[in-house]
């Protein structure tokens, strides 16, 4: 081996070195992040019950408040009535973790005799509870779980075989879907392969690619598997400083209506990236903005936003809607 060799490979030593250290970082900040995020939607969740289940609050609170929290933080996301009402199922398909339980923190709890003050989660003293395990996995995968597992000894299985194999929460819910926890006896013993400690922090960071924490920290990428995937923020915000310019190139026809304009339809936030109106197709225009190689996915996402522009949107002079890339 040749000196120019040994230290290209001394490099690329020192180079995996650090990636190693960055992601391990980054997956115990993420991580930080998922633990006050539960809790903050622990604690949303009581409140909301609380106030709704015992007829303290009419039909149509949770769809006010969420309106007045939308106009009081503009572009806040995660926050819509569907949102609200899962923390709410969240903290009632929970709650009895915290009976009996002495152990708090003051990270996470708020004085009880404070009125009108969000109370977060008490951690649990059960041993037999997998605390670990629930803090450290995102909300999309408690979503999962506490739709489809029926029972309490059900969901805690699921949380811990979550955590422990870094599923992605699609996979999750397959499982969940497939009555895992039911069959898990007949289970081969290799059914779940030992994670390398290498892949362990990339697999996390991949656990918590999860639109709701993103929305709560406001960023929109965080698949560092991906490095064709970058802030498609930026790439709007460019494009929205020079609209007019841009909206040319389509041609004179175009009617700018507005960028990341919100939907909230099927249970979840929408929000399309350029919404234009065409005077010669005679129908709205979606324009989603992407970089890297085209993924299948993208259509679905379209397909959901041209649907809800169909269905909430289109006049009847009006014709289907278009999408573009």
């Amino acid at each position: 081996m040749d000196e120019n060799t040994k230290i290209s490979a001394e490099f690329i030593t020192a180079a995996n070195v650090i990636k190693t250290a960055i992601l391990k970082s980054q997956a115990r900040a993420v991580q930080m992040v998922n633990h006050e995020q539960l809790s903050l939607y622990y604690g949303i969740g009581r409140y909301v019950s609380e106030h709704s289940r015992n007829g303290f609050w009419g039909t149509g609170a949770i769809s006010h408040i969420s309106r007045i929290l939308k106009a009081e933080l503009p572009g806040l996301k995660g926050f819509s009535e569907e949102n609200i009402k899962l923390m709410r199922r969240f903290y009632e398909a929970w709650k009895d973790i915290e009976i009996n339980s002495v152990v708090q923190t003051t990270e996470l709890q708020l004085s009880d005799t404070e009125p009108n003050t969000i109370r977060q989660l008490h951690l649990t003293n059960d041993d037999e509870f997998p605390i670990t395990a629930f803090l450290n996995i995102s909300f999309t995968h408690h979503i999962a779980i506490i739709r489809y597992a029926k029972t309490y000894e059900e969901r805690k299985y699921y949380v811990q075989m979550a955590y422990q194999n870094r599923l992605k929460s699609d996979d999750l819910e397959s499982m969940v879907k497939s009555n895992v926890y039911q069959n898990r006896e007949s289970l081969p013993n290799n059914f779940f392969k030992t994670i390398p400690d290498k892949a362990l922090a990339m697999k996390t960071l991949q656990m918590f690619k999860d639109s709701y924490i993103l929305d709560y920290i406001n960023v929109e990428d965080i698949d560092v598997s991906d490095p064709m995937d970058i802030d498609e923020k930026v790439i709007e915000s460019k494009i929205v400083m020079n609209i007019k310019n841009f909206i040319l190139t389509f041609g004179k026809s175009f009617t700018y209506k507005g960028h990341q304009v919100h939907y909230d339809k099927f249970g979840h936030d929408h929000w399309i990236d350029l919404l234009f109106f065409n005077r010669e197709l005679k129908a709205l225009v979606v324009v989603e903005l992407k970089k890297g190689q085209f993924k299948p996915s993208y259509l679905g996402q379209l397909a959901a936003y041209l649907r809800i522009l169909d269905d909430d949107e289109k006049l009847p002079s009006e014709n289907l809607n278009s999408k573009y890339f």
